[in-house]
């Protein structure tokens, strides 16, 4: 049994990755990465620290010239400007949140799948995904939502003759849960970064690094990624 992992190289990826070589060992993982035109694309760079500190092959492909014509504000392209307030203020706001890019999962999916398929031709292979329940709470994300991953879990298993399986541990967890498996692991989480702002320090104030911050506190420890 082999393991892909798309390591975006924030928080929920990498505890999937450190779950991956937990059970599997490092020889028997490898991450993948997708570059789709994100602003934020720091994340690229921790996602290889965090694969070379595990000790794991780390691929990277561009889906970018995919997204050219999305006007989310996750894009390079985009003229618009990222919320600063949660994700239940955003949808309350517009339903379809200005951080959506569409079907990003699917896609994401879909590559790993094609690359897991080829790079592993002899095995059988665990697909990890990081999605979890409060992105697909109040519908802010859909391509997060069980729902959609059983869909494409199921497709993903047909499309692939039964030999790879689509795992999200998270699913029906929220960030705290997230943290508290981590924790428990090791999980060296001042490599990871979740902020969707460009810069080297996160903004605090997007909704992605309110998640995070809660689910640290949720845990009575604080974010080594902040610690100076």
């Amino acid at each position: 049994m082999k393991a892909v992992v798309l390591s975006s190289g924030g928080l929920d990826s990498t505890t999937c990755l450190a779950i991956s070589v937990d059970k599997l060992g490092s020889d028997n993982v490898s991450a993948v990465s997708i570059f789709y035109g994100q602003r934020h694309s720091k994340e690229l760079e921790c996602a290889n620290n965090v694969a070379r500190w595990y000790g794991v092959s780390h691929y990277e492909f561009d889906a970018g010239e995919l997204m050219k014509f999305s006007d989310s504000a996750l894009l390079n392209t985009s003229s618009k400007s990222l919320e600063k307030s949660d994700y239940a203020e955003q949808v309350e706001k517009n339903p379809r949140i200005a951080t959506y890019v569409p079907f990003r999962n699917g896609l994401m999916i879909s590559m790993a799948a094609t690359f897991a398929d080829g790079l592993y031709k002899d095995d059988n292979v665990k697909l990890y995904i990081g999605v979890h329940q409060d992105d697909a709470a109040i519908n802010a994300y859909a391509d997060c939502s069980k729902e959609f991953i059983d869909a494409m879990g199921e497709a993903v298993k047909i499309g692939t003759y039964g030999k790879i399986e689509l795992v999200a541990p998270f699913v029906g967890k929220n960030k705290a849960d997230i943290v508290k498996v981590g924790l428990d692991l090791k999980v060296p989480y001042e490599l990871t970064r979740s902020c969707y702002e460009r810069g080297d320090k996160p903004c605090g104030k997007c909704a992605t690094c309110l998640d995070r911050a809660a689910a640290f506190a949720a845990n009575g420890v604080k974010d080594p990624a902040l610690e100076e």
